[in-house]
């Protein structure tokens, strides 16, 4: 079970589930959704056993970045993230006057057939998790150093193929205890 797809509420049943108080929930959801760790053991104010505990028994999503291009003209950047499986996803940074845009992926692949796109070429491998889309975000964040504002689900796969995990994505998004951004700043492509 990876951490960093757990909503606020599904995290304190699962702290109360290892016999830890509450509160250590909002510790672990504001590690990872506000300060962005990329691992477990960053989590500096959970004891070193608690942090042993939760690596023992749960996964914690952290993309690695294999490659990024940057466009000469504007800025863009294009990512190219490894998954703990193996598997790679895209996303890409925009900087506009009004704030900084990240299209990032909803699938390893698609199996909509569109003649268009270059997603279907080799069908769907998977899912992503929730916490596999906000590490997009999350990563390209540290690279860049610049504050998101805008995202748009838009890269490999149909994110309404992955719709569980795409409102899940959307909730963590959303909860006013994480990156508390507004709907109205999220694009769904279909």
């Amino acid at each position: 079970m990876d951490l960093k797809s757990l909503s606020y509420e599904e995290l304190q049943n699962e702290i109360a589930t290892l016999g830890e108080p509450k509160f250590r929930a909002g510790q672990i959801f504001d590690w990872t959704h506000n300060k962005q760790v990329d691992s477990i053991e960053k989590m500096s104010n959970l004891s070193k056993a608690f942090r042993e505990k939760l690596q023992d028994n749960y996964g914690f999503t952290s993309l690695k970045c294999a490659r990024m291009q940057e466009s000469a003209s504007d800025g863009t950047k294009k990512f190219l993230f490894e998954l703990s499986d193996g598997n790679y996803v895209e996303s890409v940074f925009m900087k506009y006057h009004h704030g900084n845009s990240v299209c990032i992926s909803s699938q390893v692949g698609c199996r909509m057939g569109c003649k268009f796109c270059a997603s279907t070429l080799d069908g769907l491998e998977r899912n992503l998790l929730p916490g596999e889309m906000l590490d997009q975000i999350y990563r390209i964040a540290a690279i860049t150093g610049e504050k998101i504002s805008n995202i748009v689900v838009m890269g490999t796969g149909e994110p309404l193929d992955n719709y569980e995990n795409l409102l899940k994505f959307i909730h963590l998004l959303n909860d006013e205890r994480g990156m508390n951004l507004s709907q109205r700043n999220i694009t769904v492509s279909t």
